[in-house]
């Protein structure tokens, strides 16, 4: 009898369809680019990639002298090796704000972060040509790295997390239409809300969490990591409650065919998306904290600042949350040992 699919199975097959369909679109060379990077990289990845080189091609053939005119899927290898540094640098001036040629509608902007990955996209391009003999150099090596700003960690304060929970169980500053659905999904919220702060997990892990991986016995459940690897990741009392509340409702929802083993459930029965965790997650976080941007991803950063406070132990952070590196964690809870200092500073006294 064959398996069903995990959703982790399902989203790489989608992925790597759409990257063929990508690779129609971007010059002849991309392709054995990304068989040549096929080994190194995830289908995640590599579809980034590919949505970023595509952006640049489309630069080149609309906005330089040089390459106007030239269709990018017949982009050659004598073109790519009249591209100077001076082409780059207009690249990223254009990305601040741009847009596409199928869509001039719809303005795209970036600042240095989104300018970052891009030009990862074209020096990774590049130096796989240079290995194989293509061209003489990597000019994109030679362009200056855009600067990425450091921005403010946003979060949830603890009186903050508490009332988003209240909010959640009371529907409490829900508008009338909010509060039609309110009673179907609040046990389902409550519990998808206790998993992000009570674990760190991210929104690409929870919406493919299934009952199966649950594990009562041990309160841990596996998830699928970046990069394909699975963890176990472990749950407080808090939150197995929740989700043994929700799981006894969802006893009572017979799912759509292929979303049978899904934990969390969308209102039309079938797995939840990361749209509608996004839309949620922003519904009820603006009642609490209205002058803030809270995402899935800040309630990781929540649960990231919580657990270094209780520890101190940024090692610890970084394994549970999943960091390759831990002076990403560092970067990101700096400020927490800058607040300990100040504190200690504050405890002696030299004169009562």
């Amino acid at each position: 009898m064959q398996r069903d699919k995990t959703y982790h199975e399902q989203r790489n097959e989608s992925n790597i369809k759409r990257l063929r369909e990508l690779l129609n679109e971007l010059p002849p060379l991309c392709s054995e680019y990304f068989r040549g990077i096929d080994h190194s990289t995830s289908v995640l990845t590599r579809l980034n990639y590919a949505y970023d080189l595509r952006i640049f091609f489309e630069f080149l053939t609309t906005e330089t002298a040089h390459f106007k005119g030239i269709k990018v899927s017949d982009f050659s290898l004598e073109d790519i090796r009249r591209i100077k540094v001076t082409h780059i640098e207009m690249f990223l001036s254009h990305l601040t704000l741009y847009s596409r040629p199928d869509n001039p509608e719809i303005e795209h902007k970036n600042k240095g972060s989104g300018k970052y990955r891009k030009l990862s996209a074209v020096r990774s391009f590049f130096n796989y040509l240079f290995k194989k003999g293509y061209i003489n150099g990597n000019v994109a090596d030679l362009v200056e790295t855009p600067k990425i700003e450091e921005l403010p960690i946003v979060r949830l304060e603890a009186d903050e997390v508490a009332n988003v929970i209240d909010i959640i169980e009371s529907g409490e500053g829900l508008t009338e239409s909010q509060k039609k659905y309110h009673e179907i999904t609040k046990t389902r919220d409550i519990a998808i809300f206790s998993l992000f702060l009570g674990t760190g997990i991210r929104i690409s892990e929870l919406v493919g969490l299934n009952i199966s991986d649950l594990d009562f016995d041990i309160n841990g459940f596996k998830v699928t990591r970046k990069g394909g690897n699975q963890v176990i990741l472990y749950f407080g009392d808090e939150v197995r409650e929740a989700l043994l509340n929700y799981l006894e409702e969802r006893k009572t929802i017979q799912p759509l065919p292929g979303s049978e083993d899904a934990l969390f459930l969308s209102i039309q029965r079938r797995r939840i998306s990361t749209h509608a965790v996004q839309k949620l997650v922003k519904k009820y976080t603006k009642l609490v904290a209205p002058l803030k941007e809270i995402s899935p991803h800040k309630l990781r950063s929540t649960y990231g600042t919580n657990l270094y406070r209780e520890t101190g132990d940024i090692y610890l952070v970084a394994e549970v949350l999943g960091h390759k590196d831990v002076n990403t964690t560092k970067k990101h809870y700096a400020a927490i040992s800058d607040e300990q200092r100040r504190a200690a500073s504050r405890v002696i006294k030299l004169r009562k």
